[in-house]
């Protein structure tokens, strides 16, 4: 069962993903949270699999939570639900680690297929997000030098590369016939050389640094 923090200001809003989310036998809503800093608080004494966090709220946004979450707790996977299709929004979600950008106007399953995707260690982006954050992405792409100075193995480059695809864990071990406990040494080894700190930073650096 994966345990869910819903992260709203609005109640009824809250109630109507609740409703939804535990539409799935593996989901259940632990606890609700009307703002950033409250969540921030909620976090510190209960624990969690997975945060569904709106961006506009009182008292602390959505993002800044994120990030401070995330450095103190970085096994949790963060969602971001809006109502806003800003690509700011969206890129700072992802420089903060979030795993999914997704718009309140999703069809349903598709915020239970996030959560999937998530604990799989996979990004979901919404559509319309996509399509404005990745052609930011590349236009601030560096030459993709850095990549070599690193002294990434081959293995370990075709394993970013199919990470900044979106590939999960099981999709990259099925892609090159390697075990999941394989890839997820690789990724391990690949952040340290790289000094990031999740899958969803290299997934940005592998968009960034062209290795897609």
């Amino acid at each position: 069962m994966w345990r869910v923090l819903l992260v709203e200001d609005q109640a009824i809003v809250r109630q109507g993903l609740k409703v939804i989310l535990e539409q799935d036998e593996k989901i259940l809503v632990t606890h609700e949270a009307s703002n950033g800093l409250e969540a921030v608080e909620i976090v510190k004494k209960h624990p969690f699999d997975v945060i569904m966090m709106d961006v506009r709220m009182p008292k602390m946004n959505g993002i800044e939570a994120t990030r401070i979450i995330r450095e103190q707790f970085p096994a949790i996977k963060i969602l971001i639900l809006t109502t806003f299709n800003d690509d700011e929004y969206a890129y700072q979600a992802l420089k903060q680690g979030a795993s999914a950008f997704l718009l309140k106007t999703s069809e349903p399953n598709k915020l239970i297929e996030a959560v999937y995707s998530a604990m799989k260690g996979g990004l979901t982006l919404d559509d319309e997000v996509a399509a404005k954050v990745m052609p930011r992405l590349l236009q601030k792409a560096d030459k993709p030098t850095p990549v070599l100075a690193i002294e990434l193995t081959e293995r370990e480059v075709m394993i970013t590369k199919l990470v900044g695809e979106g590939k999960t864990n099981k999709e990259i071990a099925g892609a090159l016939y390697l075990s999941v406990g394989t890839v997820k040494n690789h990724i391990t080894t690949i952040l340290q050389k790289i000094d990031l700190r999740d899958r969803t930073q290299l997934a940005i650096y592998a968009v960034k640094h062209d290795i897609t």
